[in-house]
């Protein structure tokens, strides 16, 4: 068999178990479509005749770079042992092994795969896709041998139609290559990302002078490219500080003791509630191995009461239910239930009935007055922080990747037109407001809890 010569992101596709679904999803130039056709290939040798491969791209036209990518390594490999019918537009491996490469653009063309079986389905280009229904339909046709587990293999670059789904879907679950749960196919997901300057097959200085040169004006959208990040959002409100290697970190699982932590909370019943668990460095290493320097805040968890068909919708819960659970929430942190909120909580609300933060207080909840500044000064500590994130020097500010509502929301909101220093107030604000809350906060006092003895 051939020699075949792979960079450092196609071997560690490659070394991923077939158990696993894979989010191939870098920027531009990684070496991306070669990787899928090296892992159809696997897949090929090690099934034989018992594999099945759709490879699916929205328009036929979208078919002919990968067609020539087939045709190259195939030859390689297998001489004309394997044979593809370009009508057809199918490869036959001599092993008895079938790959076809089709097109799906809308519901009509679903009908071309209703109620076949593949053993192995590729999405490339699903940044094209602007929702995720049509892909989810196709995972109905994987079907296999029990003894053989089915597979699905995604690739796309950041920044197309479709990268608000994806990213939520497959980047800000997990660390990269690190196993996750996703809740919609109900599977095991690796996030492989890659970029340009990765990949040895390639001359990286015409490649980024090719990128450079495509999008002059759109800084957003050549950072989504060189470096594939998904955090980017061109034209939004954070778009220049938010980048998904510096400000998302991995999932803690206990905050150390030397941080202080304090509770940033938005209120609202109708509108989302949204309550963040804030750490704050000692400028020492946190639980990821990671330097913090002093002062940077870690947004470690969240809990919020978001609808998820609409973001900026509650569940319309009272004080006392939502303090009940920030109350649990923060047992399992180990921390008080302490922290700061929005002056409008403070508010009495007349005839001797009290304010929110009173009720939240019978709940066994203390919120304080967040510092006293005005929106646009709020906005610039928060933008100062992010974009200050991965600094050694200068504190910044960090999420866990699972804070699902902040990834959500936050990178995509809008400038206001009006008024370009400020946020446009009618978008889904409510977790941009909690983090402000708490970049604004007083000095935090150490909020962990005092244990007595046989009580838990």
């Amino acid at each position: 068999m051939a020699e075949i010569n792979l960079n450092g992101f196609q071997e560690k596709a490659l070394a991923l178990p077939e158990e696993f679904d894979l989010f191939l999803g870098g920027g531009r130039g990684g070496g991306k479509s070669y990787a899928l056709a090296l892992l159809a290939m696997r897949h090929v040798e090690m099934y034989g005749d018992k594999a099945r491969i759709l490879y699916l791209r929205k328009t036929y036209k979208g078919l002919a770079d990968y067609e020539l990518i087939t045709r190259e390594l195939f030859a390689m490999v297998y001489g004309t042992a394997a044979r593809y019918n370009a009508g057809e537009h199918v490869w036959r491996f001599p092993n008895g092994g079938y790959m076809e490469l089709g097109q799906l653009e809308t519901h009509g063309d679903y009908a071309k795969y209703q109620g076949r079986s593949f053993t192995l389905l590729i999405v490339d280009e699903a940044g094209q896709y602007p929702s995720s229904e049509l892909l989810d339909i196709m995972r109905s046709n994987l079907r296999g041998p029990k003894e053989m587990p089915v597979r699905v293999v995604i690739a796309a670059n950041p920044g197309g139609p479709g990268h608000h789904w994806l990213a939520k879907r497959y980047v800000f679950q997990s660390d990269p290559w690190t196993p996750f749960h996703e809740s919609k196919s109900k599977r095991q997901w690796i996030y492989a990302p890659s970029t340009f300057d990765g990949n040895r097959f390639i001359d990286t200085d015409q490649y980024r002078d090719q990128l450079e040169s495509a999008c002059p004006d759109d800084p957003e959208l050549l950072r989504a490219w060189l470096e594939g990040d998904w955090a980017v959002n061109r034209g939004a409100y954070f778009a220049s500080v938010i980048e998904e290697n510096r400000n998302a970190v991995p999932t803690w699982q206990a905050i150390p003791d030397d941080w202080s932590v304090y509770l940033a909370h938005d209120f609202g019943s109708s509108a989302p509630s949204v309550t963040y668990l804030c750490a704050i460095s000692p400028g020492t290493e946190g639980p990821d191995d990671r330097f913090y320097p002093r002062g940077s805040i870690v947004l470690v968890d969240e809990l919020h009461t978001a609808r998820r068909e609409n973001p900026n919708n509650g569940l319309g819960w009272t004080v006392p239910v939502l303090g009940e659970e920030i109350v649990k929430w923060c047992q399992h942190w180990d921390v008080k239930p302490e922290g700061v909120a929005d002056d409008a909580i403070f508010a009495k609300t007349g005839s001797g009935a009290g304010s929110i933060a009173d009720e939240f207080q019978k709940a066994g909840v203390a919120f304080h007055p967040a510092k006293k500044a005005d929106r646009i000064t709020g906005w610039n500590i928060m933008r100062r922080l992010l974009a200050d994130a991965g600094k050694p020097d200068r504190p910044g500010l960090y999420i866990a990747r699972h804070c699902e509502y902040f990834w959500d929301t936050v990178p995509y909101l809008a400038r206001d037109q009006k008024r370009v220093e400020d946020l446009e107030t009618t978008g889904p604000d409510h977790a941009a407001d909690a983090v402000r809350y708490g970049c604004l906060r007083r000095e935090p006092q150490r909020a962990r809890m005092v244990r007595i003895p046989g009580f838990r």
